[in-house]
């Protein structure tokens, strides 16, 4: 018995003391000897510290160290909006407001006499099949909920405020129900599970649409019959021969697709002005088809459209590809200045050729992979770019053979209202979407080592996303955003969102003085 405990002890000293001690002596020497990092070498095993808490720094800043408000891109009271509409289908909060008020900021105005819920023109049928869950019991260390089957209002426009891309432009107009759709996510940047997820939910909700991003349509845009904005970027993915020349035939292709109700020509996008990149190690061989490229070879698209360097030549091609495929052309782009916006402005006036939506991504704006100083320092936010194109298009009388299509971090109503009130016609969500199917915000979207199996083609991480779960949490974040913007449109005396506009909001500088919209005079 003793010979036992003996031999019992010796193992527990081994294992406890003498390999921690072995492997600290060989780390211990390794540091010592590498020539890499002087602080390794100054302080062996205790530098390595450094290194670690470095790399846990951005889940400790998140879930630790940051308040509610602080977090970039999002922060927690945005990533719970947002979580919480897709799992309870419920936006509701208790307390107070934790904006500081005390700060510069937008405002939406309320009207002293709000309409009533007979007088919005909303309509709420059919009801949307879907689930949600019901929490039962909450307490520190556990949570009892239960997945159940419900019926919700879908919140779309009436047939009367209806938004129209293409109404008299093409043979086939695209007719939207929701002011709200997905903007441009590429399958490559993310992978099979959640475009399928995202297909599936917003085709449930309806009145909705899908962007399929530059790295055009794949098998899983189309799963879920939502209706699709197909983008041409200047890669011309999907639509190109094997020799990256464009393809009328392949364009033609697209355009007979039934699923496929507009185009959007690609100039640039908030985080990455410059052309866009997709990694290696995601190109697949069905994406490689897909987007008529090589298997396993990075994918950089140019930074403009081969033979296209002014506004003319692009409206030029836009009219080609309205006229061929019958169906409406936007263009997408980021906006640098006044003199670029009027100098784009000017050629529609001109030429007499208008797309049928501009897409205004902020410089906010998310990516998959870009550049350090292109996602920080080109193009003007949202928020500024969207009146100043509103504006332009004003002063040449062309605000109204065209729709202003908005992105940039307009993840929760309050954020979709300003930018309808600023001049939006539409708006495009795209990192929303992607948190109501799992993202946690880890930024490593450019890895392909996405940790919830969102933003990655590797199969074993994808197991994690399942599609019959994610599919509802989609359907209900959209369908709480819709109702959520129906909601602030009757504060401000409206029977429609639609009807927002630049009365419906003012910029607080301060607490004493406010800047009116309407005669663009400050008040104190």
């Amino acid at each position: 018995m003793e010979t036992i405990l003996t031999i019992i002890l010796i193992c527990l000293f081994i294992i406890v003391i003498v390999i921690p001690a072995l492997m600290l002596i060989r780390l211990y020497l390794h540091d010592k000897k590498q020539e890499e990092h002087s602080v390794l070498q100054n302080y062996p095993i205790l530098g390595k510290m450094r290194y670690i808490l470095e790399k846990m720094g951005p889940e400790l800043r998140q879930y630790l160290f940051n308040n509610d408000r602080e977090g970039k891109p999002f922060n927690r009271k945005q990533f719970e909006y947002v979580s919480k509409a897709g799992k309870y289908q419920t936006s509701l909060m208790g307390y107070g407001a934790e904006r500081d008020f005390d700060q510069d900021g937008y405002y939406l105005v309320n009207h002293m006499f709000p309409s009533l819920d007979e007088e919005m023109k909303i309509t709420q049928e059919p009801t949307i099949k879907t689930k949600i869950y019901q929490i039962s019991e909450e307490n520190l260390f556990s949570r009892k909920e239960q997945s159940q089957e419900v019926e919700i209002n879908p919140a779309y426009l009436s047939d009367e405020d209806m938004v129209v891309l293409g109404k008299d432009t093409v043979r086939q107009p695209f007719r939207l129900k929701g002011i709200i759709g997905q903007s441009a996510m590429s399958y490559g940047s993310l992978g099979e599970h959640a475009i399928t997820a995202l297909s599936e939910g917003l085709g449930m909700a309806g009145g909705t649409w899908m962007n399929t991003g530059e790295g055009s349509v794949s098998p899983y845009h189309l799963k879920g019959d939502v209706d699709i904005i197909m983008q041409i970027s200047p890669g011309l993915f999907g639509v190109r021969d094997h020799d990256g020349h464009f393809s009328w035939e392949e364009y033609k292709h697209h355009a007979d697709t039934e699923q496929i109700k507009a185009f959007e020509l690609k100039l640039g996008q908030g985080a990455k002005t410059r052309g866009g990149h997709v990694d290696g190690g995601k190109i697949t061989g069905e994406i490689a088809e897909i987007r008529k490229v090589e298997v396993g070879k990075d994918i950089n698209s140019p930074n403009r459209f081969r033979g296209i360097s002014n506004p003319e030549e692009l409206l030029s091609f836009l009219q080609q590809l309205r006229e061929t495929g019958g169906k409406p052309v936007g263009i997408k782009l980021v906006v640098g200045n006044q003199v670029e916006v009027e100098r784009l402005a000017e050629a529609m006036k001109e030429t007499d050729i208008v797309p049928d939506f501009i897409t205004i991504d902020g410089s906010e704006g998310g990516t998959g992979a870009s550049y350090y100083a292109l996602a920080y320092s080109v193009g003007l936010p949202a928020f500024a770019a969207i009146p100043m194109v509103h504006d332009c298009l004003e002063r040449y009388q062309l605000r109204e053979r065209t729709k202003i299509i908005a992105s940039g971090k307009l993840l929760t109503p309050d954020k979709i209202a300003m930018a309808l009130c600023l001049g939006a016609d539409l708006i495009n969500i795209a990192r929303g979407f992607m948190i109501s199917v799992g993202c946690i915000m880890s930024q490593v979207c450019h890895k392909n080592t996405c940790p919830v199996g969102v933003a990655t083609t590797d199969e074993s991480l994808q197991k994690a996303l399942i599609i019959d779960e994610k599919k509802y949490r989609v359907c209900n974040y959209l369908v709480t955003l819709r109702q959520g913007l129906f909601d602030l449109a009757a504060v401000a005396g409206l029977d429609s969102p639609t009807k927002l506009n630049r009365r419906y909001i003012n910029y607080h500088t301060d607490f004493r003085q406010f800047n009116d919209w309407r005669t663009n005079e400050t008040t104190t």
